[in-house]
């Protein structure tokens, strides 16, 4: 394992951090990193004894592979980070990278719940490969996450990494929004590059746009499922779970919103709606690994507490695969 290694240099890192411009990780003259296209979230294999099957992750990585990928996003709530130790979370971001041709970015999920170790586990997630890191909202304490103590915690991580951060806001699973005014104040900094946002909220992702239109930050839109829609007022791209399955058609919703062919793209979008529902809010991270074994990829168990699908709710979920026509 690589965690131990790691983070006992992450004092250095800190320190290299620190002293290194966040020019260097531009990608041009006054430009920030370009972050448009399609990321899956890859999700983590485990085996029958809960360890992390990294044989298959980089089986199911060399697959995705085929498809015209922006690249990867890895250890984000589809990662089942929340249920990894710090240590398998470096691993498998080194792994992935490992697995990865350079030309395909590395979204890493760094995000903790205090700010001092989100800046730590942001620099050792630098240190093994990833591109950017994709920093989630702290949420536990919820009530008190207003916009003054986002913007803080989130201009102290971006300070301090070593590469360009992403903003994630996933308030089906945080249970907070990151308010578009902090969003805004936040796309002015030097290395915060865009925003992953998953609430399915179409005119708050159109505000985002318009808001932050003066600055070179991009809106990556959390879900397959409002994919056209979030095309259509301005995202640049998609974290999509249900890309994880259906890469090929994704790409093609991607190429036919950006090629202007919307009556196509709204054709492919409708059959996509069920299928990512079934796979994100209906039945989660187990309804994904189920169906990514359908689909010739290794899904495997989750991590407890999630449990595995009822006989009931695999046959629902199947059904929203065929009668769409992917089954």
């Amino acid at each position: 394992m690589l965690g131990p290694r790691v983070w006992s240099s992450v004092r250095q890192g800190l320190s290299r951090a620190l002293s290194s411009t966040v020019g260097g990780w531009a990608s041009g003259e006054g430009r920030k990193v370009d972050i448009s296209g399609i990321y899956p979230p890859v999700t983590t294999p485990f085996t029958a004894t809960a360890e992390v099957d990294y044989g298959k992750l980089e089986e199911n990585l060399h697959k995705l592979g085929t498809f015209p990928f922006r690249g990867f996003v890895v250890q984000g709530s589809n990662g089942e980070f929340p249920f990894l130790t710090s240590s398998e979370r470096l691993e498998v971001v080194s792994r992935v990278r490992q697995a990865l041709p350079r030309d395909k970015l590395l979204l890493a999920g760094s995000g903790c719940e205090s700010t001092q170790t989100t800046v730590e586990m942001t620099v050792s997630m630098a240190q093994v490969g990833a591109d950017a890191a994709m920093v989630v909202t702290p949420c536990y304490y919820h009530g008190r996450m207003n916009s003054a103590a986002l913007i803080h915690h989130y201009t102290k991580v971006a300070d301090l990494s070593p590469i360009p951060v992403v903003l994630y806001s996933v308030p089906a699973n945080t249970g907070l929004d990151l308010p578009v005014d902090a969003v805004v104040t936040l796309s002015q900094h030097p290395n915060i590059v865009g925003i992953k946002d998953s609430g399915g909220d179409v005119t708050r992702i159109g505000l985002i746009v318009h808001k932050t239109r003066r600055q070179d930050f991009q809106v990556l839109a959390g879900s397959a499922g409002f994919l056209l829609a979030s095309y259509a007022v301005g995202a640049v791209g998609g974290v999509c779970a249900l890309a994880n399955v259906l890469g090929a058609q994704v790409c093609q919703l991607e190429r036919l919103c950006l090629t202007g062919q919307w009556e196509d793209a709204q054709k492919l979008q409708h059959r996509l709606i069920e299928p990512n529902t079934a796979v994100t809010r209906r039945f989660g991270i187990p309804g994904l690994k189920k169906t990514m074994d359908w689909f010739g990829y290794y899904g495997g168990p989750c991590r407890a507490p999630l449990r595995e699908l009822s006989a009931a709710q695999e046959e629902a979920l199947r059904l929203d695969f065929t009668s769409n026509g992917w089954l």
